[in-house]
């Protein structure tokens, strides 16, 4: 397989995408419950919808990965080595993929707007908000047979309008536009047939009424905050950076010498990271939680890599767990 490919959105554990070792991939509990979506979204429809049909994707994924070598645990790090893999493992990773951000970018019908920023966005790419709505909904109704509808963050930090088919999403490495996705529409038939039947205008006119714009503004958030600005501001965090960026990729490759000369210095800096103040800007409980696992998970992994019993499968494993573990902390403060 080629090397893994890296992604700055990569908020797995913040947006609710499960996963553990040996590439099992878990259902998120659905954030509220099946009747809180009514009229707009039937109760019916979400119980089948969430315990059916994204069930099945989930258990389908799982058991199209049994066996296969070093397959990922992260479902960003599988989306974006897609084209590696089957298209079983592609629908059904998408299948996981896509609805966990269609929960969670829903919530009970209230007021909510977009944040002062993304409004700016979207009112000067799209004309207004009611322009906006009226150009996803084109999008969605254009959309031939099954897909999605997206909004996007593109890599130019401008948002665009795109549809897939099927259960493509603009995270995969063949995705003929890319970008960070902040709201996923459904339009597969069994997203709304029951109440709406074949009216995919009438079922589009009312999701709206269900947008969770407080999680699509902290996603824009998130996605419009680089790396390099935590790193500024946080150098604990970016002396940390600097040994696993040095060390992982060649890992990745099968060279573990730089590891090995590393690892005390990884420590090192895992330790001041956790003795010292983290920055206010980016200050919460969930980061301290966070810091406080990424220096225990990297004082296992050097017993690990002194371990000369350890073979290179399983070291890679608990390097990609520490990773993992990296990355959480730079989501949480890109986060805040």
């Amino acid at each position: 397989m080629n090397k893994l490919k890296q992604i700055g959105f990569t908020a797995i554990c913040i947006f609710g995408l499960s996963f553990q070792a040996s590439a099992q991939f878990k259902q998120a509990p659905l954030p509220y419950a099946y009747d809180a979506l009514e009229p707009y979204i039937d109760a019916q429809t979400m119980e089948i919808h969430y315990s059916k049909h994204h069930a099945g994707y989930i258990a389908n994924l799982n058991k199209a990965l049994e066996g296969v070598e070093n397959a990922p645990t992260s479902i960003y790090t599988l989306m974006a080595n897609i084209s590696n893999y089957s298209t079983v493992v592609k629908n059904n990773a998408g299948g996981y993929f896509n609805h966990t951000l269609f929960w969670e970018t829903l919530a009970p019908a209230s007021d909510q707007k977009p944040s002062e920023k993304l409004l700016s966005a979207i009112n000067s790419t799209f004309g207004d908000l009611d322009e906006f709505k009226e150009k996803m909904n084109r999008a969605a109704m254009t959309q031939f047979g099954s897909g999605w509808a997206w909004l996007i963050l593109k890599k130019d930090s401008t948002l665009a309008i795109i549809s897939t088919a099927n259960q493509d999403n603009p995270l995969m490495d063949d995705a003929e536009v890319k970008g960070t996705p902040l709201i996923a529409i459904d339009v597969w038939e069994h997203a709304y047939y029951l109440k709406y039947q074949n009216k995919r205008g009438d079922y589009l006119g009312a999701i709206w009424n269900v947008l969770n714009w407080s999680e699509i503004s902290k996603r824009y958030a998130f996605a419009m905050r680089s790396s390099k600005d935590v790193f500024t501001a946080w150098k604990e965090l970016d002396d940390f950076h600097t040994v696993m960026d040095g060390t992982f990729h060649p890992a990745e490759d099968g060279n573990f010498d730089p590891i090995k000369k590393e690892i005390k210095n990884m420590v090192k800096v895992a330790k001041k990271l956790k003795k010292n103040a983290i920055p206010t800007l980016f200050d919460s409980e969930m980061t301290k939680i966070a810091v406080a696992d990424l220096e225990k998970g990297t004082l296992a992994f050097q017993k690990s890599v002194k371990n000369k019993k350890m073979s290179k499968e399983d070291l890679m494993k608990e390097f990609e767990e520490l990773h993992h573990k990296f990355h959480k902390v730079l989501d949480l403060a890109r986060m805040n």
